[in-house]
């Protein structure tokens, strides 16, 4: 890691804000280019005053309209569920504070469409925990692979084990490892 952070410089992690809206951004992003979520996530904003997406308005919107900004079926209902989850208190963003990372995790995988990998970005670049590790990230398997010169990515087990020392800071290591891969 030494060599890493000496490589990239300083740490350039900054939360984001508006859970509602990053959490809707990683749906619409999976299995999707940067481009196309993005361009998509711009259609669906463009949709509300103000292009601010907020439960109660995305609850409203019929999934035909979602459809119409670029969102597959089964994405406009995920996102519908996001909603209708903030709006029926079974998702409370003010209470993350307080909660453990693998409350939130447990919290936001009961919303259909996201995932563990999902919930632990959130967590990363939204809430700034400190103290993730995303052991099923391909690109910080593959990084740590390179970088520590395993023959092939390294298992959960194994990448765990490799980040015992980084403990409490998983997170940071973690941002290192993805800023990693495009070094030559």
């Amino acid at each position: 890691m030494h060599r890493l952070i000496e490589r990239i410089g300083p740490c350039e992690l900054v939360p984001r804000r508006g859970a509602f809206a990053l959490l809707c951004h990683a749906i619409i992003s999976q299995q999707l280019s940067i481009a196309a979520a993005t361009t998509i996530f711009d259609r669906l904003t463009r949709l509300y005053p103000n292009r601010r997406l907020k439960p109660e308005a995305v609850a409203a919107t019929s999934i035909p309209a979602l459809r119409a900004a670029g969102l597959s079926e089964s994405k406009a209902r995920y996102i519908h569920d996001l909603a209708q989850g903030f709006l029926d208190g079974r998702i409370r963003p003010r209470g993350f504070s307080t909660q453990s990372n693998e409350e939130i995790i447990a919290t936001l995988t009961n919303v259909k469409g996201i995932g563990r990998w999902t919930v632990e970005m959130f967590l990363i670049f939204s809430l700034n925990r400190p103290d993730v590790l995303p052991v099923d990230d391909l690109g910080i398997r593959q990084s740590v692979q390179r970088w520590y010169r395993f023959q092939t990515p390294p298992t959960a087990r194994e990448l765990q084990r490799i980040a015992a020392p980084w403990h409490p800071f998983e997170s940071i290591a973690s941002w290192y490892l993805w800023k990693a891969r495009r070094l030559p």
